[in-house]
């Protein structure tokens, strides 16, 4: 029998400028979602979790928090672009194109705008993204550019399990 190792991410020699990721995972933001969500940030705006206020705005009904649509999107790129991350380094020219509403599935894709070796951190080199989320129609919801400091091959806390299980290229 033989034994594969699963995905393990890209690390900082895998990024190639203009190599666009489709995230493989979608997600259906249900009611839940959101009232937890905006309880848990603290978000206060009735337009998140009160169904009758809702109803009286422009939308009609719920939206979704901006800020879980964000976590979302981030959340599903994080196998293709920061799985072997040392740290965020920023989040920019967020935008919100349509809202997203409860009920809707998220989807996301990203694409490499620069690589290069960190002069600060000889062992990473920083990374900068734009992913954009679009809902079930193909509609975007969001889009943002996020800049990462991501590992080199050989380097951070899995290097020396990836050798000893020959888990390296």
């Amino acid at each position: 029998m033989a034994t594969h190792h699963g995905w393990t991410g890209r690390y900082l020699e895998d990024f190639a400028v203009g190599d666009v990721y489709l995230h493989a995972a979608g997600r259906t933001v249900s009611s839940t979602d959101n009232a937890w969500f905006t309880l848990l940030t603290q978000n206060t705006a009735p337009l998140h979790v009160d169904h009758h206020y809702a109803a009286r705005t422009p939308f009609g009904r719920p939206l979704v928090n901006s800020c879980l649509t964000l976590a979302i999107v981030t959340g599903q790129s994080v196998a293709d672009v920061s799985q072997n991350v040392l740290a965020n380094l920023a989040w920019d020219e967020v935008r919100l194109p349509h809202p997203v509403y409860e009920g809707d599935s998220i989807y996301s894709r990203s694409e490499v705008l620069s690589a290069r070796p960190s002069r600060k951190h000889p062992n990473a080199g920083i990374v900068a993204v734009r992913t954009t989320g679009y809902n079930q129609d193909g509609t975007e919801v969001i889009t943002f550019r996020r800049t990462v400091l991501v590992y080199r091959r050989g380097h951070g806390p899995n290097a020396s399990r990836q050798h000893r299980e020959g888990n390296h290229r």
